[in-house]
């Protein structure tokens, strides 16, 4: 199995559930919407992507994302100034 296979397998599939489970999180219905919906967006647009360079930075790219709305504290409340 070559190495774009491989990466192309499962990672990038765990990394969109991910995403998906914690777009779920969002307790605001505007959020919760664009957080699938932007999941789903940016993976139908990569599906055919060949270069194993570019799939390996777009995972990483997918689990910052994913980083960044778990740090967001409580999804979908804004923080008081």
């Amino acid at each position: 199995m070559s190495a774009v296979a491989r990466l192309r397998g499962e990672a990038p599939q765990q990394v969109r559930s991910l995403l998906l489970r914690q777009g779920e999180q969002f307790t605001a219905y505007n959020f919760r919407e664009y957080a699938k919906r932007r999941t789903r967006d940016a993976f139908h647009e990569h599906m055919a992507e060949k270069d194993s360079r570019k799939v390996q930075e777009l995972i990483q790219k997918g689990l910052k994302e994913l980083q960044a709305m778990k740090d967001s504290g409580k999804p979908g409340q804004v923080a008081k100034q």
